[in-house]
């Protein structure tokens, strides 16, 4: 497993009975999480102060539970990246702390490449891979499906003084962007995919992972460079384990280049226990 535990302003304290204890910055939130299907004592103090608490509901969705006072939103610091960060209504706070080990990986590449790189960041969220590449030197187009998602980023990118670097901000579905950007002849040098489970593009198109992740995996192929750098596709859902990742980019990426694929689980450590706590799985392709 590779592990995201070059954090300061993150930490994850324990994890028990479905919920993660986590510190971002000086907030403490319990969120659910399905896969902690373990019990211990809970015996990490923080439990118990907690600023704020995620609930489901039993018809969908949820809420927080806030038990102290934090403000509406507030910042964090990965290296020299800033991040804003907030509770938001799907129990997430805009940031996937895991990925930072992805972060460091693409960012020693494009530093040590000595010539310039253009990036493809896919279903790219609120930037923290974009920021990453940006900051190393690599051109970067950043594209999402939400707008919100889209402006946050570029809230983060001003932050963390990346606002003049040449980062394209797409708001895009993102099989419209690819067919498009093939017939364009642009050509990226990496490319990062972190594509959901289930979502919806920006007219409304439903995706689902697998019913679609092989044809766009076939266009993703198209878009890569001659020479590319790097391609990392994530996953956070059991149907697309890293075994399956690895099959399917040989049978995708693998029929135009010579690779190698290292697809194995991602997570961050756990204070309370010392363990690892699994968050998904990437697949990094390694192009001879």
């Amino acid at each position: 497993m590779r592990l995201s535990d070059k954090w300061k302003d993150y930490e994850l304290l324990d994890c028990s009975d479905g919920e993660r204890l986590e510190r971002w910055g000086d907030v403490i939130l319990i969120r659910p999480d399905p896969q902690i299907i373990w019990k211990d004592s809970q015996t990490a103090p923080e439990w118990n102060t907690a600023h704020a608490r995620y609930i489901r509901s039993d018809k969908g969705g949820g809420a927080w539970d806030y038990r102290r006072k934090l403000p509406e939103s507030w910042q964090i610091n990965y290296r020299d990246l800033t991040f804003l960060v907030k509770p938001t209504g799907f129990k997430h706070t805009g940031l996937f702390p895991e990925q930072a080990v992805n972060w460091d990986y693409c960012t020693e590449l494009i530093k040590g490449a000595n010539c310039p790189i253009n990036v493809l960041n896919l279903f790219a969220y609120t930037g923290g891979a974009t920021l990453a590449c940006a900051a190393a030197g690599a051109s970067v187009c950043h594209c999402d499906a939400v707008k919100g998602m889209v402006d946050w980023a570029r809230t983060n990118a001003k932050l963390s003084n990346l606002a003049d670097k040449p980062i394209r901000w797409i708001v895009d579905d993102a099989n419209k962007f690819i067919k498009r950007e093939i017939r364009r002849g642009t050509r990226y040098d990496g490319i990062i995919l972190d594509p959901p489970s289930y979502g919806r593009g920006t007219n409304g198109e439903m995706w689902k992972l697998e019913d679609s992740i092989f044809g766009l995996m076939q266009d993703i192929t198209e878009l890569l460079s001659d020479k590319p750098l790097f391609l990392l596709l994530n996953s956070y859902t059991t149907g697309l384990s890293a075994s399956v990742m690895s099959y399917l980019l040989q049978m995708t990426v693998g029929k135009r280049f010579d690779i190698d694929i290292i697809s194995e689980e991602i997570g961050i450590p756990v204070k309370q226990t010392g363990m690892p706590l699994p968050c998904g799985s990437t697949a990094v392709v390694k192009f001879k």
